[in-house]
């Protein structure tokens, strides 16, 4: 019976250490020097030209203004695994407190200052991402936008319920 019961449990042993090493969490992003565009696509100059970035109106909000250049507008990317964002911070604008969950952020200030809430010029920036599709995470919506027990957000951020039922009527 001894070895009946050394034999299953070393299966077993093996059938975990199968699922384990099989299993994996990553975003399905194929990186490659090229990627032949669709067939049937005229592959000159403009193929490699993006535009996106020219003669962009911009809106005077509080929130900074973010034009993407991805591989969805930008088909030459495909591939590459990277895409790119151009920012512009109208005076007085932020750029909401947030978290890129697949990929790394590189950011360029090409014009003016950028200061947390204190900007008085218009600030432009160029930001270039590790990934196809880095995601965002807006750490406002995240927070006080979802059902999360009141007590734990008073708790965690030390103030009061009120202050919290305030923020979470901001939210979407």
């Amino acid at each position: 019976m001894g070895f009946l019961s050394s034999t299953v449990v070393t299966v077993l042993l093996c059938l975990a250490a199968f699922v384990v090493l099989s299993a994996h969490a990553a975003d399905p992003e194929e990186i490659r020097d090229f990627a032949p565009p669709p067939p049937g696509t005229k592959l000159d100059g403009n193929f490699f030209t993006s535009t996106k970035l020219r003669n962009i109106n911009f809106d005077k909000g509080a929130f900074a203004n973010v034009t993407t250049v991805n591989v969805n507008n930008f088909p030459a990317l495909s591939g590459l695994g990277v895409s790119n964002a151009l920012l512009v911070y109208p005076p007085g604008s932020v750029n909401v407190p947030h978290t890129h969950p697949r990929g790394t952020e590189t950011l360029f200030v090409i014009e003016g200052t950028l200061e947390v809430n204190k900007g008085k010029q218009t600030a432009r920036a160029y930001a270039s991402f590790s990934s196809t599709n880095a995601g965002l995470v807006s750490l406002p919506r995240t927070l006080f936008g979802v059902n999360i027990d009141i007590e734990v957000l008073t708790k965690s951020f030390e103030v009061s319920p009120y202050i919290i039922k305030a923020l979470s009527a901001q939210q979407p």
